[in-house]
């Protein structure tokens, strides 16, 4: 018997028709205003930090494209009861790694780079198990690029930096923002 789904076809034809128009102007129409400013000033620390405009567009943009399919995944009720736990998981140890990030930012001299490193590690392992059946390989390895990016100790120690404070206040900013909204 042929097992055919309009659904599964559908889910499959947004997914892909999203991932190839996840620019700046389609993410302003998925993510709100507070999320948006944090992701450029994410954007802008990435360039500078690696001196290289395409690095750190495909960063960010790799980073919209799996927002964007996993709020898909989740808004078409994808996930199982085991997913969703993972999915609540997920959502707590991003939240822990906001509430750190904005702690370290306070609180002069407390900043540890493998702390926050290992918070967005977790959130890395948690969400390829969130979407290992949902996800080709290469979604896959978009988490991968976005998470192993940004928890770089290098560039974290350089976010907390002199170098850095303006991006960092900013970035603070929005988090705070987005935590104090439940958006986080």
């Amino acid at each position: 018997m042929e097992s055919f789904s309009s659904k599964s076809l559908a889910l499959q034809a947004e997914k892909k028709l999203l991932s190839k128009m996840a620019g700046r102007s389609v993410a302003h129409l998925f993510i709100d205003e507070t999320s948006s400013e944090v992701l450029d000033e994410l954007y802008r620390v990435s360039k500078e930090y690696t001196h290289s405009r395409p690095q750190a567009q495909r960063v960010i943009k790799d980073l919209v494209k799996v927002a964007v399919k996993v709020a898909v995944l989740h808004r078409s009720g994808c996930f199982g009861p085991g997913e969703l736990a993972l999915a609540a998981r997920f959502r707590q140890k991003l939240r822990q790694g906001a509430m750190t990030a904005l702690s370290f930012g306070e609180v002069d001299f407390t900043f540890e780079a493998a702390v926050l490193a290992g918070l967005l590690t977790e959130c890395r392992d948690v969400l390829l198990e969130l979407v290992a059946q949902h996800l080709t390989p290469k979604s896959h390895g978009r988490i991968r690029h976005v998470f192993d990016h940004f928890s770089d100790p290098g560039l974290l120690t350089a976010l907390y930096g002199p170098d850095f404070t303006q991006h960092r206040d900013k970035i603070c900013d929005g988090l705070r923002k987005l935590l104090d909204e439940g958006k986080l």
